[in-house]
């Protein structure tokens, strides 16, 4: 079979992928890029998009039954998931169809659909719907992301469950939704679905949520979850699963005891693994760790000269806007030359559960644990105005700070838009502004920023 020559191919048009195609292309690199499915990745097509579309139908639901709360009589509240559904796939098909459009419109790009595996280390075969491509080039990108797992809990394969992807197809809401893993995809489905009107149960393993924080933020994540009307449940080892659809039982121990839950659907979220198995990363001598992710170093190549990795299926934090600034660094050293590096970049992050989670740089337990000399300013939503005139003063903005410089050296918030109050404290650490120039700030009134003249007012008081 003959080989086509590029100067870049690309497999997987994920958040990394699908810019660097462009990017390349337009600087004048010859370039393929492989897809298998859809353009767009896990973000646009099963993660992102569709989940914060669906996100936003559910506090419309929570919303409308709080009507009373604003002085306005809604009446009964119902919740048609066809709709919902409808709604969410058209917003996830204009994305992608827009981006497989500005793909195929671009000169020196060709863009592919089937899957790929390794021939060599500079060679890829690519079985398309109409016969094999081998594609060959110096730099070969890979970009094929992860998707969801399954523990090996003895029964989970005979029963039917739902992933990360297929809850968001149900066309009825659950009557009980058990949901397995108490982590933040998990918890965002579950607070959904329980507005949608279903029953929920998470069972988490772990002795509290949000483990890696603070402890008062996973007791105040805990408190919110079940004031919303969510049965939780920590500590909780899922041992056994049996049932038939519609009626499913979870067997589990808690403190040593025995117990068992059963509902209608069960949805498993306990983590993702990479998409890196079919590939024949060994015939390339590419190296994978036990779980498939595959070692990158601080320019996102492998252990194989002119072989990158990027996104998700390289390990490390799962966040597109990690993966779009792993992009970034390819298109920085190959078309403008420079030393871009992985380097210790800031990673915020913002789980979309209501009200938001958000955090970035340091906690207060991992400032601790290193020694370091902080302040920590804390303060309840309760005290920012504009939280109080829309009802919506559940959580807390926590701020740690350098006792002696003064720099912000991170924040979590759990708040409403908790992720632009967080981004305002990133901007800030970025430009190492000390708490004390946010203090005195004049942010306009009412709003949300108000709240960060409040929270530093008590580390001067």
């Amino acid at each position: 079979m003959a080989s086509e020559a590029f100067d870049a191919v690309i497999l997987g048009t994920g958040q990394a992928g699908k810019p660097l195609a462009l990017a390349l292309a337009n600087a004048g690199w010859t370039t393929a890029a492989v897809e298998r499915a859809f353009v767009g990745g896990t973000c646009i097509n099963f993660g992102c998009t569709p989940t914060k579309t669906m996100v936003a139908s559910a506090r419309v639901a929570y919303l409308a039954r709080r009507a009373a709360d604003y002085g306005v009589d809604a009446g009964p509240v119902s919740v048609d998931m066809r709709r919902v559904v409808a709604r969410k796939l058209g917003i996830v098909e204009r994305f992608r169809n827009y981006g497989q459009d500005k793909m195929q419109k671009t000169k020196g790009l060709d863009l592919i659909f089937g899957g790929a595996k390794f021939i060599d280390a500079k060679t890829v075969e690519v079985a398309t719907g109409t016969g094999t491509r081998r594609l060959t080039a110096p730099k070969i990108v890979i970009n094929t992301g992860a998707r969801p797992s399954k523990p090996p809990i003895p029964g989970l394969a005979d029963v039917p469950t739902l992933d990360s992807t297929s809850v968001m197809e149900l066309a009825e809401v659950p009557k009980h939704l058990l949901v397995l893993g108490g982590g933040f995809i998990g918890l965002e489905f579950a607070q959904m679905f329980r507005r949608f009107g279903a029953q929920v149960t998470v069972l988490e393993g772990m002795a509290r949520l949000a483990p890696r924080d603070d402890e008062d933020v996973g007791a105040a994540l805990q408190a919110i979850l079940r004031e919303d009307g969510l049965r939780i449940e920590c500590g909780a080892r899922a041992e056994r699963v049996e049932g038939r659809p519609g009626d499913i039982t979870v067997h589990y121990t808690q403190s040593g005891q025995a117990q068992s839950v059963r509902g209608s659907h069960l949805l498993v979220a306990v983590g993702r693994r990479p998409n890196s198995d079919d590939l024949g990363l060994a015939a390339a001598g590419i190296d994978a760790d036990r779980s498939g992710f595959i070692p990158v170093d601080d320019t996102l190549q492998t252990n194989v000269a002119g072989i990158y990795a990027v996104g998700d299926v390289k390990g490390g934090p799962a966040f597109t806007h990690i993966s779009y600034d792993d992009f970034r660094i390819l298109r920085d050293r190959w078309v403008s030359k420079l030393d871009a590096r992985l380097g210790d970049r800031l990673v915020p992050n913002t789980v979309f559960i209501d009200p938001q989670l958000a955090q970035v740089g340091l906690n207060e337990t991992e400032a601790r644990k290193r020694g370091l000399d902080i302040r920590v300013a804390k303060m309840g939503m309760n005290g920012v105005a504009r939280a109080l005139e829309t009802s919506e003063s559940r959580g807390f903005i926590k701020v740690i700070v350098d006792a002696k410089s003064d720099q912000i050296l991170g924040c979590t918030v759990l708040g409403i838009e908790g992720g632009e109050i967080m981004s305002m404290l990133q901007i800030a650490m970025m430009g190492r502004l000390p708490y004390t120039v946010l203090k005195e700030a004049i942010f306009a009134h009412p709003t949300l920023a108000e709240g960060l003249n409040n929270v530093f007012l008590a580390l001067d008081a």
